[in-house]
């Protein structure tokens, strides 16, 4: 559906030089997915749709859009695309209705699509009200509302959930499976790492403009899982010591200490209680996608009171399964 390779896009700075959003940028949004856009803002994430869309010129590189070059064959496909990038804008003093209306007979969409559209998005009840008494999670909703007009098959959504309420955000999640469930590839770009997990199959990770990591949801987590527990005992030192001298690689924080690369957890609680150090707590820390997205975009803060016990050190991650995802770290990413 999206295939994007080599995108280079630079802006001139105001006072000399280029900055350059986009380095070599590459990713793939197969049929039937919703696919997650993440970055650290600056990151290039929207410059890359706007270059996508036609909105502005790249530099360099290849980009396809429902098989079409893009943005040269774009008046092709675009009625089968759907988007909203950055902020809505919409005319202040029409209601949430006529807006629609005016965007249907412009894109020669029936108005049959003007009712649905709002029931989807949660705003029939409101459609007949003006837009500036909108507040900015409405508008929001409309958006997404102007942009599933056309029945698309790609739909691509610049920070979908931005200033909705947690309920909003829940209704904007079905929303996406539902659409997904009816064969609309969703592609999301957002901020909102937790609704990203989990609603979508796959994701690209961008950081300075370069793609870091890509890959599926549930393999991209799965490579972050070294076997590291939590452990809960009276005495934190002394079972820093125990397990430092068993070869347990063992962090301390201030109220328990981090066990890694366990395969047998219950050897954990059988080095302890073989010295008297009765487990209270023993559980497994598994990746989230925000810890991972923080981790490779260099913007993971130090845990508060972290220390490494012992000088252990790490072993290496593992290398990822072959074929599931890529990590392609460019030399200008903080580790």
């Amino acid at each position: 559906m999206i295939e994007i390779a080599g995108l280079r896009k630079g802006y001139r700075r105001l006072r000399g030089g280029t900055h350059r959003a986009l380095d070599g940028f590459d990713m793939l949004v197969e049929p039937g997915q919703v696919h997650g856009f993440l970055g650290p803002n600056g990151s290039g994430k929207t410059t890359t749709l706007r270059a996508l869309l036609g909105l502005v010129r790249a530099d360099a590189g290849e980009m396809r859009i429902l098989g079409h070059a893009s943005p040269a064959a774009l008046p092709q496909v675009i009625s089968r695309v759907g988007a909203i990038v950055e902020s809505p804008r919409f005319f202040g003093n029409a209601s949430g209705r006529r807006m629609l209306s005016l965007l249907a007979t412009a894109g020669g969409v029936p108005q049959t699509r003007v009712e649905e559209v709002l029931a989807q998005v949660g705003l029939r009840e409101r459609g007949k009200d003006i837009i500036k008494t909108y507040s900015l999670g409405m508008k929001q909703r409309l958006a997404v509302a102007s942009a599933l007009l056309k029945a698309p098959e790609l739909l691509i959504l610049d920070e979908p959930a931005n200033g909705l309420d947690p309920a909003g955000i829940r209704e904007m999640r079905d929303l996406v499976r539902a659409l997904a469930a009816h064969g609309v590839t969703v592609l999301i770009s957002s901020h909102i790492l937790a609704e990203i997990q989990l609603i979508c199959d796959s994701v690209t990770i961008i950081s300075r403009g370069r793609r870091v990591l890509a890959g599926p949801v549930t393999g991209v987590l799965a490579s972050f899982d070294h076997g590291d527990f939590r452990v809960r005992v009276a005495d934190l030192p002394r079972a820093a010591q125990v397990l430092g001298a068993a070869g347990v690689a063992v962090t301390a924080a201030p109220d328990h200490l981090i066990a890694h690369r366990v395969t047998e957890p219950a050897r954990l609680t059988e080095l302890l209680g073989g010295q008297g150090l009765w487990v209270s707590e023993l559980a497994p820390l598994t990746p989230d996608l925000e810890s991972v997205f923080l981790r490779l975009t260099g913007t993971a803060p130090a845990p508060e009171g972290m220390r490494q016990v012992d000088d252990a050190v790490l072993p290496p991650a593992p290398p990822p399964p072959a074929g599931e995802f890529s990590f392609e770290p460019g030399p200008e990413v903080s580790r």
